[in-house]
């Protein structure tokens, strides 16, 4: 993304005006069979560029960094779209004895990311204690999945479940335990995927997402996307007066500011009604 665009250009010549130039391409036909590249891609392809000129600065073969004069494109920050709070009842309920209940149901109490719960091995599960241990992500690229370690040490989290996730984790499992004997294959052990293919493999996070898709539909429920449940777990985290903080590293966003940049909005909506709340106490007196 980075060579075939600049790579004729010797560093020392590299100007900020190359820079603007190579946004704009990779905006325009930047992607596979010449479509458009997002504003967050082409931003992540900047910050490899820029790191790279840093380097070169740090060992002396160039006097300054010319990414720094010119900033990535900016990240439009659309509405998320979210279940409204009336609407995970009815979810639930469809959810019953489907295949996707256990994912669905831990997605929308814990948060995390559709491949972290991909991820996720029996050994991270305490059901006692009731939490979740995120460690790792499984990436699916062209051809092949791949598990990958968190981008930040706060990606790494202990999640305390409800006890609505703890019951249908325990169901899962004991499914999970007659299939395996059924099968031959033996108890789950620590290093077990919590969900899996039939024969005990990575379930491909396109392949959920897929069949998501597919059950809402049939079911004709809201058109919330499975990365949807996670940003409905918030929501209901923001309405019901949780800190940003804490909001932040159950999720594991980097820092509190990813977070409230995220969901700015819907912090706005919650001090709008703290604020009602306070002039009806205020006026009370």
């Amino acid at each position: 993304m980075v060579i075939p665009h600049l790579g004729n250009h010797e560093l020392q010549r590299l100007r900020p005006a190359h820079i603007a130039d190579w946004h704009a391409k990779l905006l325009a036909s930047g992607g596979k069979n010449g479509r458009p590249l997002s504003a967050r891609t082409v931003g992540h392809a900047h910050h490899v560029l820029h790191t790279a000129l840093e380097r070169a600065v740090g060992t002396e073969l160039l006097a300054r960094n010319v990414a720094h004069a010119i900033s990535p494109p900016k990240v439009a920050l659309t509405e998320i779209t979210a279940l409204k709070a009336d609407e995970i009842a009815p979810l639930l309920v469809a959810l019953k004895s489907n295949k996707l209940e256990a994912i669905a149901v831990l997605a929308l109490s814990t948060g995390a990311r559709r491949g972290e719960i991909l991820a996720l091995r029996w050994g991270d599960v305490d059901l006692t204690a009731g939490t979740v241990r995120i460690a790792r992500s499984l990436e699916q690229t062209t051809g092949s999945l791949k598990f990958k370690q968190p981008k930040t040490v706060r990606g790494v989290r202990t999640i305390s479940l409800p006890a609505v996730a703890v019951e249908t984790l325990q169901a899962h499992r004991k499914r999970q335990l007659e299939q395996r004997m059924m099968l031959g294959q033996g108890k789950p052990t620590a290093d077990t995927l919590v969900f899996s293919t039939i024969d005990g493999g990575p379930i491909s996070p396109n392949g959920l997402s897929r069949d998501w898709g597919d059950f809402v539909r049939a079911q004709g429920l809201p058109l919330v996307t499975f990365h949807g449940l996670r940003h409905s777990h918030v929501s209901a985290l923001i309405a019901s007066g949780v800190d940003p903080l804490t909001i932040s590293r159950r999720i594991g966003h980097a820092n509190v500011s990813t977070t409230t940049n995220v969901y700015g909005h819907l912090f706005k909506q919650t001090d709008t009604m703290a604020a009602k709340a306070i002039e009806a106490v205020l006026k009370a007196q």
